[in-house]
């Protein structure tokens, strides 16, 4: 019964979480989406810079649904697609000035955000699921195509 509710769980936690971030992003009046700040968030966390392949791997989207959010936020001019000087027709995506004051603007949030659906649950407590998760993710890692 327990391993049966842990897909469940593990789908309906993922779904609330979001639905929390958009709900308190769009009451702060943020020019962003969570998940573009997640983006965003990893670019910056990364030096400044990644390849559009990293950051599929990192957040496990595929390069359609990465490349939208990438052109959502070069429009907003947060980031922007940089020539890679050692390969041709590969560019970098790069934040920008504006792209660091906007993730200083959010990250406030953000860590509240983690505050309130973490509240009342030990450290120890939380670094036993992230054990746990991870040891379900390696189980599964070499039996899932990644098609990025």
């Amino acid at each position: 019964m327990l391993r049966t509710r842990l897909g469940a769980m593990l789908v309906s936690t993922g779904i609330l979480s979001r639905m929390l971030a958009l709900q308190i992003y769009s009451e702060k009046g943020f020019e962003i989406t969570p998940e573009q700040y997640l983006v965003l968030s990893l670019i910056v966390d990364y030096g400044g810079e990644l390849y559009q392949r990293q950051i599929s791997e990192i957040t496990f989207k595929d390069r359609s649904n990465v490349t939208r959010i990438i052109n959502i936020l070069e429009s907003k001019g947060l980031v922007k697609r940089v020539k890679d000087t050692n390969k041709r027709m590969i560019y970098k995506i790069a934040v920008t000035a504006k792209g660091i004051e906007t993730r200083e603007k959010i990250k406030p949030t953000a860590m509240e955000i983690k505050a309130l659906t973490t509240k009342g649950i030990a450290d120890k407590d939380i670094e036993f699921t992230l054990e746990i998760l991870e040891k379900m993710q390696l189980n599964m890692w070499d039996k899932v195509a990644l098609h990025t």
